[in-house]
C-alpha cells in the first residue's frame, strides 16, 4: 500500500443514521465500538493501514443519546495502536457510563496493566487477523493472563474463523475470562451447522467464554444496509438462545475496515429478533455487561 493511498480518508459510519423503532432497556449498554481522534489531540498511528475519518466521543455520545444507549465499552483500535490515550479521553469524559479495551505490547508491565485499571479499561485485546498485520502469538497471551487476573482485567481477541479450532482450543487455558469478538467472524452464509460456528459454541459450553455478538453486518458476505442482515442475526439468535449469560453486544460503530457502511438504527432493530423477549433484551444489555466489565452502579 502507498502512503498516499493508506492516507486517503475513508469515511466509516452514516453522520444520520435511521432512528431506531425498538426501545431498549435502563443502562442498556453497547459493549463494542472504537473513537478516532481528533487527530490534532490523538495522532493516528503510523503503522495503520488505513485513515478512517475523524470519529470522536462527541459524535459517539450524540449517537449512543439518538439509539436509547446510556453505557458503553470503547475498544482502542489499531488506528491509534498501542496509544490508548483516545480512549481514556473518551473515558473521563463518560461520567462513569463509558470504560474501556486496551491494545498493549505483549511485554507489556504489571504497572501499565495496574495504571489502565485504574483509568476504567476492563482488558486488553490481542488480535489475530491476517488484514491486520503483527497478530499475536497465543502462547504469549496465555502468559500474560495471569497477571491480568492480578489487577482484574479480562481478556478480549479477534480471530478469523479458521482459527476457532486451534488459537479458541488454547484459549480455554486462559487464567482470566475470555471475550470473542464479532461471533468469532463465522461466515453466515455457511450457515449453523459450518464446523467453523458449531466449535464455536463448543468454545462457549466453558462458562469462562464469552462473545459479542456484534458483526452482524460483517459476517454475512454479501451484506448490505437495509438487508435486515438475516443470516448474521440468525447465528447471534442462536448464541443468545443457547449461551443467555455469556454474550453481550455491540454496534462496532464507526465501522472500519468494511464493505459498506451499515444504518446503526438498522443494528439497534435487529436486536428485536436476535434478543425478542424484554428478558433476553434486558440480559444482552443490561445484565451481562454489568457483570462483565464492571461498571459502578
Amino acid at each position: 500500500m502507498t502512503d498516499a493511498s493508506r492516507d486517503q480518508v475513508v469515511q466509516t459510519y452514516l453522520h444520520q443514521p435511521s432512528q431506531p423503532r425498538l426501545v431498549l432497556p435502563a443502562k442498556a449498554c453497547d459493549s463494542h465500538v472504537h473513537v478516532f481522534g481528533p487527530r490534532d489531540r490523538f495522532p493516528y498511528a503510523p503503522e495503520r493501514r488505513n485513515t478512517p475519518a475523524e470519529a470522536p466521543k462527541e459524535t459517539l455520545f450524540a449517537l449512543h443519546k439518538k439509539m436509547g444507549i446510556s453505557r458503553c465499552v470503547i475498544v482502542q483500535s489499531v488506528t491509534h495502536g498501542e496509544d490508548n490515550r483516545v480512549v481514556e479521553d473518551a473515558i473521563d469524559a463518560g461520567g462513569g457510563n463509558y470504560l474501556g479495551v486496551a491494545l498493549v505490547p505483549i511485554d507489556v508491565s504489571r504497572q501499565e496493566l495496574q495504571r489502565l485499571a485504574s483509568r476504567g479499561f476492563r482488558a486488553v485485546r490481542f488480535h489475530f487477523m491476517k488484514h491486520i498485520s503483527g497478530g499475536s502469538d497465543v502462547a504469549q497471551v496465555l502468559k500474560l493472563t495471569p497477571v491480568l487476573a492480578e489487577v482484574g482485567m479480562h481478556l478480549q481477541v479477534h480471530f478469523e474463523s479458521e482459527l476457532v479450532h486451534t488459537v479458541g482450543q488454547q484459549l480455554l487455558n486462559s487464567a482470566v475470562p475470555v471475550v470473542i469478538d464479532h461471533m468469532g467472524r463465522v461466515d453466515a452464509n455457511l450457515g449453523e451447522d459450518h464446523a467453523d460456528f458449531q466449535a464455536l459454541m463448543r468454545l462457549l459450553d466453558h462458562p469462562n467464554v464469552h462473545v459479542k455478538v456484534s458483526g452482524i453486518d460483517r459476517i454475512e458476505a454479501t451484506a448490505r444496509a437495509g438487508s435486515g442482515y438475516p443470516l448474521g442475526v440468525r447465528l447471534a439468535r442462536q448464541l443468545v438462545a443457547r449461551f443467555p449469560q455469556q454474550c453481550v453486544w455491540g454496534l462496532d460503530w464507526p465501522h472500519p475496515n468494511h464493505t459498506h457502511i451499515p444504518d446503526d438504527g438498522e443494528l439497534v432493530d435487529a436486536l428485536s429478533q436476535i434478543a425478542p423477549t424484554p428478558a433476553e433484551l434486558e440480559r444482552l444489555l443490561v445484565t451481562n455487561p454489568q457483570a462483565l466489565y464492571r461498571f459502578e452502579t
